[in-house]
């Protein structure tokens, strides 16, 4: 474990008794509440300094409701410093208004519509990408949570955004579990070649196998988003509470370390704390 507190930037909280979440009822695994209680109790062998709570696909009229939720978690909390809230950037008549209201919380650091379930080309579409163009106006990152095959039109996104800071959530979703490295390895390489992309190292275990990964079916998969990005462009994030379908924490912790082994401290301090706070300008 680190012997220093560390920063994670996608944290996942959950109370369906506040907030309506339609996706639960086909994922009977998360259907109950996710607190922060239960976020402390998970990660009682590592020391969080900071948290960045990120979005958990709310039903639409509920995208607003779950900000004030996890600000008045934070009022309680100080760790929690940082909000990636839930936009829909193709609903060209409702995309700025979201926008508008995000950016009066200073919470909010990012946005993110979720596309990896959705066709391939979706990201690319002219409304998507004129809803990812408002973000500069009001001072907003976007957070991209796709799969592998997606990869290639994502930077074909970022290219149509070039005044946009993006952050990819989970390495693009690589599939660990068949341990297939192209053509995400290809294609996360020329995504990388982009200064305003940063790599999310996260949600990896729940790409492996579930009940029998290793520390070593992850490793060369952290090695190369490391490699492309550089240790000034990566991020942790726990991916807590999903993470929970293949990993208690501790695990997805130790499994990182073993892939930093032989790295500087001041380069591992990067990775789990440095970036991450730059980033999404927490504290």
């Amino acid at each position: 474990m680190p012997n220093f507190p560390i920063t994670d930037s996608h944290v996942h909280l959950l109370n369906p008794h506040e907030i309506q979440y339609s996706w639960l009822d086909d994922a009977p695994n998360f259907k109950r509440p996710w607190l922060l209680d239960d976020f402390n109790q998970a990660t009682d062998q590592v020391q969080i300094e900071k948290i960045v709570f990120m979005e958990v696909c709310c039903d639409d009229h509920e995208v607003h409701r779950e900000v004030e939720w996890v600000t008045g978690l934070a009022q309680k909390d100080p760790r929690i410093q940082g909000i990636i809230a839930g936009v829909k950037f193709e609903n060209r008549d409702t995309v700025e208004g979201v926008l508008e209201t995000h950016a009066k919380n200073p919470l909010v650091k990012s946005v993110r519509r979720v596309t990896q379930e959705l066709d391939i080309d979706f990201a690319i579409r002219p409304e998507f990408i004129d809803g990812v163009r408002l973000l500069p106006k009001y001072n907003l990152l976007c957070d991209l949570c796709i799969h592998h095959p997606q990869v290639s039109n994502i930077t074909k996104l970022v290219d149509a955004c070039p005044d946009v800071r993006f952050v990819l959530d989970h390495i693009g979703k690589p599939d660990i579990r068949n341990q297939k490295f192209e053509p995400w390895k290809s294609d996360i390489q020329a995504l990388s070649e982009r200064e305003n992309v940063t790599c999310k190292i996260s949600g990896m275990v729940t790409e492996a196998d579930h009940g029998n990964w290793t520390r070593d079916d992850l490793k060369p998969y952290i090695l190369h988003v490391i490699e492309c990005f550089g240790f000034d462009r990566v991020v942790h994030g726990g991916d807590w509470f999903v993470m929970t379908l293949a990993a208690e924490y501790p695990q997805w912790i130790d499994a990182l370390d073993h892939a930093l082994e032989g790295c500087s401290e001041d380069d591992v301090r990067k990775l789990y704390v440095k970036n991450a706070d730059r980033v999404y300008h927490l504290g």
